[in-house]
């Protein structure tokens, strides 16, 4: 429903050129009566001059004494230019890609970064695309630059970093507002590239690595304290059955013997000597 309305609303603007209700005047009238009466004069030579063909994805405006005829676009298909009184324009109604230059931003914790994007448009309005603005491709190219600025220069570098499309979307709807009244449409803005300096680049590393290391620690500590644990409710199982420290002795001496050692180191119970020490 919200794409329907801005559509309809980008509809209604087309006439924004054309709200006038004047028309082009007797003079204009004369003017015109002769082109007419000059195409038939020097039919059917003349009629080469006068037809046009609109490809399907264009769409010619028509100036009549500097008036646009019928205050809308023409074709696509066959339409008739008559000489010395009518010029017209051709209009690309295709979706455009621009690309925005590398732009060198400050941001908002005074970093130095270097930004490129992609803008696409096309022109939904051609009446709107070439009486309301001079050059509405570079209208629209260089507003797509100061704009990427702008955004970029009130966020933070992790910021722009970590939220690149919802950055991209808010650039893309500064440009669909400001562009409308020119006839065109942006449908997308993708940012391609972030630089940052190579100093900035090692202290991220640096400061990564070191959040790493630190979890590394905390994530062996947690092993430690729950090896302890597991010990010390080993250890609480076998003071309750003693035969069975027995028997994890032997286990451990068979593990032993299975790994062809030369050396096998025997653990004595410190009571068994106490009787030596005595003598």
């Amino acid at each position: 429903m919200d794409s329907g309305r801005g559509y309809l609303g980008k509809e209604s603007k087309e006439m924004l050129v054309a709200d006038k209700k004047e028309g082009i005047g007797a003079c204009g009238w004369i003017l015109v009566s002769l082109s007419v009466l000059f195409v038939l004069i020097t039919f059917p030579f003349s009629i080469w001059m006068c037809l046009k063909i609109v490809k399907e994805y264009e769409r010619a405006v028509v100036f009549r004494l500097g008036r646009i005829v019928s205050k809308r676009a023409k074709g696509p298909g066959l339409i008739i230019v008559l000489p010395c009184t009518d010029v017209f324009t051709r209009v690309d109604l295709r979706t455009v890609t621009s690309n925005i230059p590398l732009q060198e931003i400050l941001t908002k914790d005074s970093i130095t970064t270097q930004v490129d994007g992609v803008v696409y448009y096309k022109i939904y309005s051609a009446v709107c695309s070439v009486a309301n603005v001079t050059d509405a491709h570079l209208a629209t190219n260089l507003l797509a630059q100061t704009t990427l600025r702008n955004v970029l220069g009130t966020q933070s570098l992790s910021q722009i970093l970590s939220g690149r499309e919802e950055i991209a979307h808010n650039i893309q709807s500064i440009l669909d507002n400001a562009t409308s009244k020119w006839g065109i449409q942006i449908a997308r803005v993708e940012i391609k590239d972030i630089r940052i300096p190579m100093e900035m680049q090692r202290a991220m590393a640096a400061e990564a690595e070191s959040t790493r290391d630190a979890r590394a620690q905390i994530i062996a500590a947690e092993g430690e304290r729950n090896a302890s644990e597991a010990l010390k409710q080993a250890s609480m199982v076998l003071v309750e059955a003693p035969s069975a420290l027995q028997l994890r002795y032997l286990q451990t001496l068979a593990t032993l013997a299975t790994e062809k050692n030369s050396t096998i180191v025997l653990p004595l119970p410190m009571n068994m000597l106490q009787g030596f020490y005595k003598q």
